[in-house]
């Protein structure tokens, strides 16, 4: 067993730069990680040790960016399909708080209904981390996975990137469920908004049926802090159909390898996310089109309760 420095127990403050823009009530983040190595332990066969990010490390984070709502995302590398610690904060965050669980063909559906009632409301597909690049393989996968959760209004959040998202672009169209895409469908910032494999996407959030999350700019961008290149993938996607978008950190912003050994804990990217939702102005002047994507979106897709008053 692999022990973890309580050195990195808490997390430093991720909000470097105060958000200068009216957030609206019932804002919500839709894509965080929570990681509580001391009290649900990290898979052995991980490929590295990252620091601990914490319940209260969030709470922190959604209070330095005046939002109300968060939606975590299992962390497939570090929890693999045992969802207990996602599944234990979204409990103790309650009713402003939903899950996306990784699940395998072993997950029995009692435990689904058990995660369905807590709050969880989709499944991450990480086809970009399983090394998965065939698409009938895949197409096989989603079909199965869409049978798994029949019946749980649930529905399939996809990781992967835009030459997938192209060749089984017809496929996704007809699915009986909504489909999320993660970070810009990993879109290239710095090749626009005409590189190839974008029009399919912009295609399929146009037809209604799939949502994106303008997500983990850091992860597409090579303009570092405020990810300008990212600005007119942002636009575009806007543009095609402004109720299905959704805005979401990525904190904690889990590294790329190289990595540490497993040892050691390999730090989280230092990246801004007070600057980060700075941008969402620059992407969407309007602000009532900003309030769908930080609130009317996120609660049709999650269910979220009406915001009172």
């Amino acid at each position: 067993m692999v022990r973890i420095s309580t050195a990195f127990a808490a997390a430093p403050s991720t909000v470097k730069t105060r958000v200068n823009f009216d957030v609206p009530r019932g804002g919500c983040d839709c894509h965080v990680h929570v990681l509580d190595p001391a009290r649900f332990p990290y898979l052995p066969q991980r490929p590295y040790t990252p620091a601990s990010a914490t319940i209260e490390d969030l709470r922190d984070l959604l209070r330095e960016l005046r939002l109300d709502r968060v939606v975590i995302v299992q962390p497939p590398r570090m929890y693999g399909a045992d969802n207990a610690c996602i599944l234990d904060a979204v409990r103790q965050l309650g009713q402003n708080a939903r899950a996306i669980a990784v699940i395998d063909k072993t997950t029995p559906r009692d435990m689904l209904e058990e995660m369905a009632a807590a709050g969880f409301r989709g499944v991450r597909l990480a086809f970009d981390l399983s090394g998965m690049t065939d698409p009938v393989a895949i197409m096989a996968a989603i079909g199965a996975v869409t049978e798994q959760i029949r019946g749980l209004n649930w529905h399939l959040n996809f990781s992967t990137r835009l030459s997938l998202i192209a060749q089984l672009k017809d496929y996704i169209a007809q699915l009986p469920v909504p489909v999320v895409f993660d970070h810009f469908g990993q879109a290239a910032a710095a090749q626009g908004a005409n590189q190839p494999g974008f029009d399919a996407l912009i295609d399929l959030v146009g037809m209604g049926g799939v949502y994106v999350k303008i997500s983990g700019a850091n992860r597409i961008s090579e303009r570092a802090p405020n990810y300008s290149d990212a600005t007119p993938l942002a636009q575009a996607l806007v543009k095609s159909n402004p109720d299905r978008i959704l805005w979401g950190s990525d904190w904690p912003h889990l590294p790329g390898p190289p990595w540490k050994r497993l040892t050691e804990i390999s730090p989280p990217l230092p990246i801004d996310n007070g600057l980060v939702l700075n941008q969402l102005p620059n992407w969407e002047a309007d602000p009532v089109i900003r309030k769908k994507i930080l609130v009317d979106n996120p609660a049709r897709l999650y269910g979220f309760e009406p915001i009172a008053g």
